[in-house]
């Protein structure tokens, strides 16, 4: 009897720390996902408020927008292309660890430019203006070149796995009309849409034939006897003639 208790005390226990911990999955699952719509929704507001300064902001403050927006837009498209792709081609494991060293110092130019739209002295603003132009330039020339070239080698796979694909369902279409590779015996074609009549045999007698073969009486003048006549498969059998 006390075993039986003991066994189910362990049974009270493992289901508690099993529903523990399920909780703790599902709360931290609803936190990760709370966290990502927040940050979401973040980028969503700053990228739409961005794109309002450097379309409708004159001066150092509209160039300073149009700066972070085309890093910021660069940088996040290269880094879903390249976790994107990793997830079916290691090799682009390399190419993120590059991106992640590029991206510190997209990070670290973002926060200069942000910093310096609160700037109050827009003379030194615009005097560092062409330096921070080159940087940008710098660093969305090399996210696009990563982006391009991944996606240049995932495409490149599919034209080859199409190719590949291509070749066995030819090999394959082949196959199945195997039938096509055999050629038939020809036959006699019928002329004008009629059927076409068997080669009359030549019943001349020759000069070798004896003295009752010349004698004969032609085969013209004389009735066909229907059995002696060759039947061919694709030919309609003979009616019998009909007295009235």
């Amino acid at each position: 009897m006390e075993a039986v208790i003991l066994i189910l005390g362990l049974l009270v226990v493992a289901f508690m720390a099993l529903g523990v911990y399920a909780t703790v999955k599902v709360v931290g699952a609803a936190k990760r996902g709370v966290d990502r719509t927040i940050t979401q929704a973040r980028r969503t507001v700053e990228d739409t408020t961005l794109r309002a300064k450097s379309y409708g902001q004159l001066g150092v403050g509209g160039e300073l927008a149009q700066l972070r927006l085309s890093l910021r837009t660069s940088m996040r498209a290269t880094q879903e292309a390249l976790r994107a792709g990793a997830a079916e081609d290691a090799s682009l494991s390399e190419s993120l660890g590059l991106f992640d060293r590029l991206s510190a110092h997209g990070h670290e130019l973002d926060e200069e430019l942000k910093a310096l739209e609160r700037e109050p002295d827009k003379a030194t603003v615009t005097s560092r203006l062409p330096g921070l132009k080159e940087r940008t330039a710098q660093i969305t020339r090399s996210a696009d070149s990563l982006r391009w070239a991944a996606r240049d080698r995932a495409r490149k796979f599919a034209d080859d796995e199409l190719s590949a694909l291509n070749a066995q369902i030819d090999v394959e279409a082949g196959a199945l009309r195997h039938w096509t590779t055999v050629e038939e015996a020809p036959g006699p074609s019928p002329e004008w849409g009629g059927e076409a009549d068997p080669p009359a045999e030549d019943h001349r007698p020759s000069s070798d034939a004896p003295e009752e073969g010349r004698r004969k009486p032609p085969e013209a003048l004389t009735a066909r006897d229907p059995r002696r006549s060759t039947a061919y498969p694709w030919q309609k059998t003979a009616r019998p003639e009909t007295t009235n």
